[in-house]
């Protein structure tokens, strides 16, 4: 996303008619939440991100928070970055486990979404598990995270799976990918 409006706080597009008419080149829409607040934003030449955090708690203190990643000048697969960031985890938190969940094209773009399991995070203390969703794009690479610091329930999972299939990347440049509100559930 090359561009911001009072319609987007950062990358986090609502999906209303007139703010879809304000996007321009490729663009990840992601729904805040009800319940959240976006607790930290930051942009830079390389990447921009976004943390989103129950109303009650802070991106310093939560037990969940939803965080979309842009990286702009990342060239890489779902299936590399995975395997980045399960190096990665490995060294934070000995005895974590990777889990895919599904893996394909959406809106024309590959996708991947996998569960990480972190028993004990080191720099925290608690266990930390997390559903990544990771979109390649034809100008950035757009990553998607829910994290928990306690297992959710059932009915949890099942509403963090919906707004994961929700997140999708598209291109006003092109048609057969064109940004359009996600159908009324």
């Amino acid at each position: 996303m090359k561009t911001a409006s009072a319609c987007m706080a950062l990358m986090i597009a609502m999906t209303t008619p007139a703010c879809l008419a304000e996007l321009k080149d490729e663009n990840i829409l992601a729904k805040l939440p009800a319940g959240y607040k976006i607790g930290f934003q930051q942009k830079n030449n390389d990447m921009l991100i976004s943390e989103m955090v129950p109303v009650d708690q802070s991106v310093k203190n939560w037990t969940e928070m939803i965080t979309v990643q842009v990286f702009y000048a990342l060239k890489a697969t779902p299936d590399q970055f995975k395997a980045k960031m399960e190096k990665e985890r490995a060294v934070a938190c000995p005895g974590s486990e990777s889990h895919p969940v599904g893996q394909g094209r959406e809106n024309g773009y590959p996708s991947m979404v996998w569960l990480q399991n972190c028993p004990l995070n080191k720099a925290t203390g608690k266990p930390e598990i997390t559903w990544f969703k990771a979109i390649e794009g034809n100008d950035s690479f757009y990553v998607v995270q829910l994290a928990f610091k306690a297992w959710p329930s059932k009915e949890q999972i099942t509403q963090w799976m919906h707004c994961l299939r929700d997140v999708v990347v598209c291109d006003t440049r092109l048609p057969d990918r064109a940004c359009t509100a996600p159908a009324a559930q």
